[in-house]
């Protein structure tokens, strides 16, 4: 996901300089717009047209837009809440690409059967999880909630790469 980890180090660095497009970024045809795109990108990924890798990128940075415009307004303006959670994303997207993803071919077959049968359990769905996070993002009073569900969507992107790229 380098766009989700990229769009993610830029907002902390917005932020952290107080820079004049927050404005722009807090406006609610930011919100419709990323919405809109999170939306597609969840039915997109159900098709299977594009990799999943993709869909999960489009779908992140969406809801990383989605949130900070949402939740900024709540906050006061040097909070740091919008500094370390997009840094958080970003090292641990990249924690995850490094360490997981990228070693996915030393994974013996035993484990890699055990991956397959849980990536096909309801629950964890790319579009349960994706459709969580979303409705995350509505409930402003539990702060926690978006990392912790983007965290797990995070994990859920580690195991469809690790499945999608192996070439068994």
């Amino acid at each position: 996901m380098p766009f989700f980890i990229v769009l993610s180090l830029a907002l902390s660095f917005l932020v952290q300089t107080a820079s004049s497009l927050q404005s722009l970024l807090v406006t609610t045809v930011v919100v419709y717009i990323s919405l809109g795109v999170a939306i597609i990108s969840i039915v997109g990924s159900q098709f299977k047209k594009l990799s999943s890798i993709i869909w999960y990128d489009i779908f992140s940075s969406s809801t990383l837009l989605v949130w900070f415009a949402y939740w900024k307004p709540l906050f006061k303006d040097d909070s740091p809440i919008f500094f370390f959670y997009p840094i958080y994303f970003a090292l641990m997207t990249a924690f995850v690409a490094l360490f997981f993803i990228g070693q996915r071919n030393k994974i013996d077959n035993e484990s890699f059967n055990i991956m397959q049968s849980l990536a096909k359990k309801t629950i964890i769905q790319p579009w349960v999880v994706m459709v969580c996070v979303l409705g995350s993002l509505a409930l402003q009073q539990h702060f926690m909630l978006y990392p912790t569900l983007m965290t797990l969507s995070i994990l859920r992107f580690a195991l469809a790469s690790c499945i999608e790229g192996r070439g068994d």
